[in-house]
């Protein structure tokens, strides 16, 4: 799901700039996963995804997404106020999350992964959802 926001997210000309990075706060079983990909693929512009482990929000640094794993839910606020108006995709994968100030929030609903997107925090970070990816998520 990850790989697939690169395609419906648009971010501003500065953050089209050389690779496309994603951070990951703290240990995750996703990094693997992330790291599997980013070597099979590329964003829809060509440029090359790196992913790299962060250990606390201090270490946020200019990037396109930031992915903060549930274990580190409660280091949002912090998250969310070094990001500040960059334009970087914060994901979040615990219930609550979203209203609290993610981006894009992955919930379980149904039994069934889905994706939480609020549109006030992507208008403060100068980020735009397309209208497809708007019309799958669950707006906040």
């Amino acid at each position: 799901y990850i790989y697939s926001f690169t395609n419906y997210i648009n971010w501003p000309d500065t953050y089209k700039e050389g690779d496309f990075e994603i951070l990951v706060l703290g240990d995750s079983p996703i990094i693997k996963e992330l790291n599997a990909m980013a070597g099979a693929k590329k964003t829809p512009d060509n440029r090359t995804i790196i992913i790299s482990k962060i250990n606390t929000p201090a270490e946020i640094k200019k990037c396109n997404v930031i992915f903060v794993p549930s274990a580190k839910s409660k280091l949002l606020t912090e998250v969310i106020g070094k990001v500040g108006n960059q334009s970087i995709l914060i994901i979040t994968e615990e219930d609550g999350m979203g209203a609290k100030g993610s981006n894009i929030n992955f919930i379980i609903k149904d039994g069934k992964l889905a994706f939480e997107l609020n549109q006030g925090s992507m208008t403060k970070q100068n980020l735009k959802a397309s209208t497809e990816l708007s019309r799958l998520a669950i707006q906040i």
